[in-house]
């Protein structure tokens, strides 16, 4: 069973709630936790959350075991890791496959081969938490948890804006200008149960990009997410007349060196408050990005972020 140990800090005492809520513990793990047999100690001893602890004690949380989901099969497919502890796990996604199972897709996601690199390291959890996803066709980094104390910590990362990932695009067209912020309604276009489209009824959505290079067809983005809505680059890039290189659901597929929409999550950033540092990985750029990017005349920024 995974456990937490934290020393009571300040000069007065505390309900241990307080305590566990300042190190990330939210209201609705603490549910999971009372009900599916976790456990939360005082120096030791087993108390409840409204119990007082004073400076110099120690909270303690032991996690409540995570039932097995038989639902999601184990791959033993490759997995390229970028970033692992016991806690998250940052891996490279390749373009073409799905991040989670479906009725299309059941046995070889990303989720699939997550689980059976976490059933041959024998984790204490064989859960797949994926906290950040990509559609199929999208390459790059995708963060998982190991845990659900863990995944709802980075959720509410993802909530206050501090998890942080950036793309490399390439759209088509001569984009201007140089930096933009498109923030415009996504919703559910009308006779698709796939397709999204910039609507005034759509959910707040705001991407920011930038233009890295341009040739005579087409400009190099860094792009920034600030919500996380379906679809969204793609969607805003087509909205502004620009779409993906190789979209063939917002543009047209007719690039002879890349077979997918031209995107790439290129860096993720999020807080490990376990070892009280951020952690920031970078995933290279895959062969047929370099290939449409290079084909197409445009020039990578040398030592340059993402965004």
């Amino acid at each position: 069973m995974t456990a937490f140990e934290w020393t009571v800090t300040g000069s007065a005492p505390e309900h241990v709630r307080t305590v566990l809520m300042a190190h990330g513990v939210t209201r609705t793990y603490l549910k999971q936790v009372k009900f599916h047999g976790g456990i939360v100690t005082l120096d030791g001893q087993p108390v409840r959350v409204i119990a007082m602890a004073n400076p110099g004690q120690r909270v303690g949380l032991q996690l409540p075991p995570e039932a097995p989901n038989d639902h999601v099969a184990t791959s033993d497919g490759p997995l390229a890791i970028l970033y692992e502890d016991e806690h998250f796990l940052v891996v490279n996604k390749p373009a073409e496959m799905a991040s989670v199972p479906s009725h299309l897709y059941p046995d070889d996601t990303l989720a699939n081969r997550v689980k059976g690199h976490l059933t041959a390291i024998h984790a204490p959890s064989t859960v797949t938490h994926i906290v950040t996803r990509l559609d199929r066709e999208t390459s790059g980094a995708v963060l998982f948890a190991k845990h659900h104390f863990a995944h709802s910590i980075l959720d509410k990362q993802m909530k206050l804006g501090q998890l942080d990932k950036r793309y490399v695009a390439v759209a088509t067209g001569r984009i201007t200008p140089d930096h933009q912020l498109i923030d415009r309604p996504i919703g559910r276009a009308a006779g698709s149960f796939i397709k999204r489209q910039v609507r005034p009824d759509g959910r707040a959505a705001q991407t920011e990009i930038w233009v890295r290079s341009r040739s005579r067809s087409a400009s190099l983005l860094a792009v920034k997410l600030h919500t996380g809505r379906t679809h969204q680059i793609r969607v805003h890039c087509q909205s502004i007349g620009h779409p993906l290189v190789g979209d063939w659901l917002y543009g047209r597929q007719s690039n002879p060196w890349i077979h997918r929409q031209a995107l790439h999550c290129a860096r993720l950033r999020f807080y490990q408050p376990f070892l009280d540092r951020w952690v920031t990985c970078d995933a290279p750029l895959p062969a047929d990005m370099a290939a449409v990017i290079a084909q197409e005349q445009l020039v990578l920024p040398i030592n340059r972020d993402p965004a």
